[in-house]
């Protein structure tokens, strides 16, 4: 239950984040919002680590594949599509469209097995899940 409230929670930060991303690339440019998001969660990570964690910052070099630590640069394209398309699309619409394309790829990752993660077997229910969601846009999109 604890998992439920913690993703409600994730899910609801994000939203704020974005609309407060877009209104300082308002002000400035979407690399230079980008790059003060980037810079101030570098700051609050270190924060926290100096605070609860203390681990050897050399131990990153044990991850395997390495290609897992592109989890950072992927975060910059994150902000910057999350600015865009709030700017483009606004908040509900823009969140709506994000949640769906991570409910498909977070699907297909599990259904596939990819990088790392157990093998899912396919799932109609799964599926329907998505075109219900999808439908969801199309009617609040509907004018």
């Amino acid at each position: 239950m604890i998992g439920f409230f913690i993703a409600m929670l994730s899910g609801a930060l994000m939203s704020i984040q974005g609309v407060f991303n877009t209104q300082v690339t308002k002000a400035t440019s979407i690399w230079v919002a980008s790059g003060f998001v980037q810079f101030t969660a570098l700051l609050v990570c270190l924060g926290a680590w100096a605070v609860a964690d203390r681990s050897s910052f050399l131990k990153i070099g044990q991850v395997s594949p390495k290609y897992m630590l592109l989890g950072g640069a992927i975060g910059a394209f994150i902000t910057i599509t999350v600015i865009k398309s709030m700017d483009l699309l606004g908040p509900a619409k823009s969140v709506m469209v994000i949640v769906i394309a991570q409910l498909v790829v977070a699907y297909v990752i599990e259904l596939f097995g990819m990088f790392g993660v157990e093998k899912s077997p396919f799932e109609w229910r799964k599926i329907l899940g998505v075109a219900v969601a999808i439908l969801g846009i199309i009617i609040f999109k509907w004018k």
